[in-house]
């Protein structure tokens, strides 16, 4: 067993703690609604729940339940296929910090743990803000499958604590339990399309580095990951949220992201493709060389957005937003006519859904949202960002 002492509140489960944990989990009747919502038989949630009474490791419950799960749940049934690239690139016996966009609440880690085990390697351990462990099921669930939780909306002082607690938790776990970590680029999810890393990330994974600026973040084993979905998850939801917000001053609710999470888990994907890109170690000794520590944190930042940009797979949908913002046909040979009608009709399915105000407006927003991966792509190739 690790040794965990000092971070007994944020880390996930242990094996010995997984039947306890499940057997609570049985019991509260949230998580028995939430059974009954996926499987819709009230024998199959008898059989799973017996099944589950039994589950005394955390592999075994990914294996049994959660894994089998995403790919009929949620694969299957609401995606187009899932495809990866870049995973040659890696050693299947390292460990490496993931740092990805964020487009969806779990899918992107959920479906990153479906990639890496299918392709012969370790689950990896995710980090979630506590402000979406709103109920104790969801806390128990989440605990269970290798999450381990970023404390959000402290006072200054008291985040400062958690924040190198946490930098020391992704360290370890990295670098000496050899167990791979996945983090979003940012503190919530991408709502208008433009992928970037915050400085506040990278000063957080900083804050444990006992050496300098190169040899600690090398030993991190950055590698940046690429997710893009043809059909944006929540994509009406987020330009609602962003409409809202420059309107009327509008401020998400607890029940807003539990709504956003039930959305993305059910409702159409297209085709969603995971790039893993080459882990950023080559790169670091150029960065380390800015002149002073803001600009190196700045700097790497700006090497992760370059590696996402680039990675990233561009879908149909892309090109026609960037087409229909610039009122040119510049990108034609990648839009078939089909493609056009589905995206006409999620425009007008945004319009009916939020409901009144500027339908143009809001149009263009979901469009943005829809153009900026390929606008941020064709921005990091013509500047070649290399240091």
């Amino acid at each position: 067993m690790r040794d965990m002492m000092c971070f007994d509140d944020i880390r996930p489960y242990e094996d010995q703690e997984v039947n306890h944990y499940i057997n609570v989990l049985l019991n509260d009747d949230l998580f028995r609604q939430v059974l009954f919502f996926i499987f819709n038989d009230e024998n199959k949630v008898k059989e799973v729940s017996a099944m589950l009474a039994g589950v005394n490791s955390i592999k075994e419950l990914q294996l049994k339940f959660m894994y089998p799960l995403i790919e009929d749940w949620i694969i299957k049934r609401t995606t187009s296929g899932i495809t990866y690239s870049g995973l040659e690139n890696l050693d299947k016996s390292q460990s490496y910090l993931f740092i990805s966009n964020h487009r969806d609440i779990i899918l992107d880690s959920a479906i990153l743990n479906y990639i890496v085990v299918n392709a012969g390697m370790n689950t990896t351990e995710v980090a979630i803000g506590n402000n979406l462990l709103i109920y104790d099921w969801i806390q128990h669930i989440v605990k269970l499958n290798r999450a381990f939780v970023v404390k959000r909306n402290l006072p200054v002082r008291e985040l400062l604590t958690a924040s190198k607690t946490l930098s020391q938790y992704i360290r370890k776990t990295v670098t000496k339990d050899n167990i791979s970590v996945w983090i979003a680029q940012r503190e919530g999810r991408t709502k208008d399309g433009c992928d970037q890393t915050q400085q506040a990330l990278l000063k957080m994974l900083n804050l444990s580095n006992s050496g300098d600026f190169e040899s600690g973040f090398r030993e991190l084993k950055i590698v940046p990951l690429s997710i893009s979905y043809e059909r944006e998850p929540c994509g009406i939801s987020k330009v609602e949220e962003i409409y809202k917000k420059e309107r009327d001053g509008y401020v998400k609710t607890q029940a807003d992201d539990l709504k956003s999470m039930a959305y993305g888990l059910t409702r159409p994907k297209g085709r969603v493709h995971f790039a893993f890109g080459k882990p950023i170690d080559a790169q670091l000794e150029r960065i380390a060389q800015a002149e002073n520590p803001q600009e190196c944190i700045q700097r790497l930042a700006d090497q992760i957005d370059a590696c996402i940009y680039k990675n990233y797979k561009l879908w149909p949908y892309n090109y026609l937003a960037a087409d229909m913002l610039s009122e040119s046909g510049k990108h034609n040979g990648e839009i078939s006519d089909g493609c056009k009608e589905k995206f006409y009709e999620l425009l007008d399915d945004l319009v009916k859904t939020i409901g009144e105000g500027d339908a143009e407006c809001q149009k263009r927003l979901f469009m943005k949202m829809y153009a900026a991966p390929l606008l941020n792509a064709e921005r990091v190739c013509k500047e070649k960002i290399v240091y």
